[in-house]
């Protein structure tokens, strides 16, 4: 079957699709199945473009509330992770995946589904190391700390990913595997986007959450988005033992949606012909969810994955045969996921702008008929429970005080500021986003159809090579914060360590040099917010 696998799409649903129906016409291509990498955009309403971490002007309501209301209904089957730019409320609501339009189908935080006999999963967000052993403890309405924390990627997820044990066709991330630069033509990368050499040459550039699944799921196909470039490469693996065949894992970036870029490429994939045409859960990962559920966590407190270090009475989560056989007795072996979309929040209307809506957190009747059906923690649910819980004893501590204010022997109000809210970790690959600054340059994508510009099909992989055990990352590397927080700012000399709180201080009040309220950017973003202004000159 053809697989078209798209970028960045940033909420262009029109144009993405109008893309797909001008390969029909001029090629006779018609893709069975949309994959979108991430930044999809699923924007329902005002509210929702509250909750994405982009700066004002760059709140653009696109197109996905046309799919969303009814008004237009997706071409082709879509499925899609999240990246870095997203309605993150409206994505909250499915954390184990779901329909968010007809015929347009989110993974969830992690998740794999199966398309006429093809396996697919994906990982949404982004890597950051100061979230990455924390729940997904964050709800609407966010702060300027969770609205970006929201997308980050969590251990958990990984662990559960690690669990599969069946071949995976496809995978997706947003961001690409730490490492996977070096399988292909870097030299070409580093021409196009000559400010990732530092972090190439580091080996910093990438997920390490991101390769540690590559290389225990050796998928065949690989697909990410993020970096707006197209970059293949070909990835050949080392068997575990004597008796497992060797595998090879095909990668492609895409780039974003905008006019005469190859953000689009067309696959074609060995499927079952007797497989139905409609998407369906995957019996495997749905025993790995229930054999994993006593690990849910939704607080902010950081902690480790079981491993097999004598501090875990289990480490093992993968599933037997056993279990995926119950899973299909339960659905009757009937693994279609069935069509149960619900609106869920009011549909932006033109005619009638609400700027000051407000997101609230919301509950999904797909997720609750999800949980109910297999036995899983509805994650929602418990986040909803812990506020309540908090606000209960936040009320009972208030009445505690007024009690001892009564009677005079409450404590003096400190002279100090106790407003630690801008006190988060520094993150260096992000911005402090306000109306005027930004995290990337999200300027809306428009992909108008171009008969001199159709999309290439052809993708060439080169440098086939194993990878040596100096580059293989491992669950310690994943979970080590100390590389990630150092910021290099501007110049090549390293910043000196000080502690996460003399660096918040410093990102408040200002520099060294009393410097206050100057943004410091990465010269890889810097390099390319100024590529990005090229793109919309031309």
């Amino acid at each position: 079957m053809k697989v078209a696998v798209a970028g960045c799409c940033h909420g262009a649903l029109d144009k993405m699709y109008e893309t797909l129906e001008l390969l029909q016409r001029r090629h006779n291509v018609r893709p069975d199945l949309l994959l979108c990498c991430g930044d999809f955009q699923a924007v329902r309403n005002e509210a929702d473009l509250r909750c994405m971490a982009v700066p004002a002007k760059y709140r653009h309501m696109q197109t996905f509330y046309r799919y969303y209301s009814g008004e237009k209904k997706a071409p082709v089957l879509t499925v899609f992770i999240g990246g870095n730019h997203e309605a993150s409320n409206h994505l909250q609501e499915l954390p184990y995946g779901g329909w968010v339009a007809p015929n347009i189908y989110y993974l969830g935080y992690a998740g794999v589904v199966r398309f006429r006999g093809v396996r697919i999963g994906g990982i949404s967000g982004i890597f950051k190391s100061h979230d990455y052993r924390k729940g997904h403890f964050e709800s609407p309405p966010y702060n300027q700390q969770t609205i970006r924390s929201a997308y980050h990627v969590r251990n958990i997820e990984v662990f559960k990913l690690k669990q599969l044990k069946r071949p995976i066709d496809i995978f997706m991330s947003h961001d690409w595997p730490r490492s996977i630069y070096h399988y292909g033509n870097k030299k070409q990368l580093l021409k196009m986007k000559s400010f990732f050499r530092q972090e190439v040459e580091s080996n910093t550039l990438g997920s390490p959450a991101a390769s540690e699944l590559l290389q225990h799921l050796k998928p065949t196909y690989w697909f990410s988005a993020h970096l707006h470039v197209k970059f293949a490469a070909f990835m050949q693996h080392e068997a575990n033992s004597k008796e497992e065949l060797p595998k090879a894992t095909k990668f492609l970036a895409l780039d974003k949606c905008l006019p005469h870029r190859d953000f689009l490429q067309i696959i074609d994939v060995e499927h079952d012909p007797n497989a139905g045409d409609s998407l369906e859960y995957d019996a495997e990962w749905i025993a790995v969810l229930k054999a994993t559920n006593s690990l849910v966590n939704v607080t902010q407190s950081t902690w480790n994955m079981p491993e097999k270090n004598g501090l875990h009475a289990k480490w093992d989560y993968s599933v037997t045969e056993e279990a995926i056989k119950e899973v299909l007795e339960e659905l009757n072996h009937d693994l279609k996921i069935p069509c149960n979309f619900t609106l869920t929040a009011a549909c932006y209307d033109p005619s009638k702008p609400q700027k000051n809506m407000e997101p609230v957190h919301t509950i999904n009747p797909q997720t609750t008929e999800f949980c109910a059906q297999f036995g899983l923690t509805d994650i929602n649910d418990r986040i909803q429970q812990a506020k309540e819980e908090a606000s209960g004893r936040a009320e009972y501590e208030e009445e505690e005080e007024e009690e001892m204010d009564s009677t005079g022997s409450a404590e003096e109000p400190s002279e100090y500021n106790t407003d630690n809210s801008g006190l988060s970790s520094f993150n260096p690959d992000e911005i402090m986003l306000d109306e005027e600054g930004g995290d990337e340059d999200l300027s809306t994508c428009s992909v108008d159809p171009s008969p001199d510009h159709p999309p290439e099909f052809s993708t060439s992989f080169s440098d086939i090579r194993i990878m040596p055990d100096s580059m293989a990352v491992s669950s310690d590397d994943a979970m080590d914060s100390n590389n990630e927080e150092l910021e290099k700012s501007g110049g090549s000399k390293q910043v000196e360590e000080k502690s996460s709180t003399e660096r918040s201080l410093k990102r408040i009040s200002g520099d060294e040099n009393g410097n206050s309220g100057v943004k410091k950017i990465k010269r890889r973003n810097q390099a390319i917010y100024a590529a990005e202004d090229e793109d919309k000159t031309d």
